[in-house]
């Protein structure tokens, strides 16, 4: 079990490396929430966009000169392996990384252009690109840099709640994102031991949630199926025999989010704090937002923001759903008559009900209308749903069907 003590000389270890991440008070979601306040730890703002790296660092500093010059290998989704890249960059070790083929674009190129990493893309998850580590391991002498599993690496992580309690000492309780279990362990196992009244709440993706499983069996438990998660930096289907140990010791609950709701959180995040986060490091504000943790309630709560690479792709589709579940973005079907200046009259009513046309497609042939009308989909932009209703029964006072998609 990895101690305070280990905490502690990791944090000294990695004093000169690693920058302090700030943790500032939101004034939007303290008003927003029940909470007495709530805290972002910017664990996004790291060198490598996540704080995998202050447990691989750790990691990388406890080897032998001789394991240096063997070099390391490490299966990551990302963040971890940016970690191990840049680091061992620093340190002149030679570092392999295997990751998930479905990795996001952004963690493949800046692991192996920016950190110069040899990157071996392998499997659909990151239990398979794990695999695919351990039989490169053997066949070329590497060791192994484990992303979560391993207590140099979670004394490194836990350094994060070092400066956490020095920050906002006065904390109630912490949510904290969980995958294979890295995070949670090290960071509990400080927030515990010098604040032994603190709650830590951990939080994964309902779609693959490992260790609430594990917690419920009371045993390893690894899942058989698992689908697809925006928050692929915390899919795991089977947690450390290690992490697991040190959560069932130190930490209070672990609840679970779905995806509609990491989504959400992300586009709030984006709005509110000015603050790009990945969707394992959303997954605490998603719990906090749709009522995961009761508990925050009255307390002084942070939230620990994990990482911010996230795909540019992934948070173009996540801000255009999150438009539509707003309100804020609507495609209407309008079936009109067929003649001269329908087409116009349509736009000026829209252009009167003040909503901003972002496409329109005219249809004749393949629409369900009769043979002398004419289908328009039309999306459009508007200020919320009331302005969509408004919308409505403006075009529908003109004799039009109009219908939502």
């Amino acid at each position: 079990m990895v101690t305070l003590q280990d905490i502690l000389a990791a944090r000294e270890r990695l004093r000169d490396a690693i920058r302090p991440t700030p943790c500032p008070q939101s004034d939007h979601f303290t008003e927003r929430t029940e909470c007495a306040a709530v805290f972002f730890k910017l664990e996004n703002l790291q060198r490598t966009g996540a704080f995998k790296e202050r447990g691989a660092l750790n990691k990388l500093l406890s080897l032998t000169p001789e394991e240096r010059r063997q070099g390391v290998i490490a299966a990551s989704a990302g963040n971890h392996a940016q970690g191990v890249a840049y680091h061992a960059r620093r340190l002149g070790v030679r570092a392999t990384i295997v990751m998930p083929e479905r990795t996001p674009l952004i963690k493949v190129s800046r692991t192996r252009d920016d950190y110069g990493a040899r990157v071996v893309l392998k499997g659909a998850n990151f239990d398979e690109a794990y695999a695919e580590a351990l039989r490169i391991q053997q066949e070329e002498g590497l060791v192994f840099v484990h992303p979560f599993n391993d207590p140099h690496v979670i004394a490194g992580q836990g350094t994060i709640a070092l400066e956490l309690l020095e920050q906002c000492p006065d904390l109630d309780v912490v949510l904290v994102p969980i995958g294979g279990g890295g995070l949670i362990s090290g960071m509990a196992c400080a927030l515990k031991e010098l604040k032994p009244g603190i709650q830590v709440v951990g939080v994964q993706t309902a779609t693959i949630a490992s260790m609430k499983a594990s917690l419920e069996a009371g045993a390893l438990t690894e899942l058989t199926a698992a689908g697809s998660t925006i928050a692929d930096g915390i899919a795991v289907k089977r947690v450390g025999d290690l992490t697991f140990a040190m959560v069932r010791k130190y930490v209070d609950t672990v609840v679970a989010v779905d995806e509609e709701e990491i989504a959400a959180a992300i586009l709030t995040l984006l709005e509110q704090e000015k603050s790009v986060v990945e969707g394992a490091g959303a997954v605490g504000l998603a719990a906090l937002l749709n009522g995961r943790v009761p508990q925050t309630k009255g307390k002084r709560t942070a939230i620990i923001l994990s990482g911010g690479n996230i795909d540019m792709n992934v948070i173009s589709r996540i801000i255009e759903r999150g438009l539509v579940k707003a309100g804020r973005l609507v495609q209407l079907e309008v079936r009109l008559p067929d003649r001269p200046g329908m087409l116009a009259r349509l736009t000026s009513r829209i252009a009167d009900q003040r909503a901003n046309v972002v496409d329109l497609h005219h249809e004749r042939a393949f629409s369900q209308a009769g043979l002398d009308e004419a289908m328009v989909e039309v999306t459009l932009e508007t200020t919320g749903p009331a302005h969509i209703q408004e919308l409505e029964q403006a075009l529908r006072e003109l004799g039009w069907q109009v219908a939502r998609k």
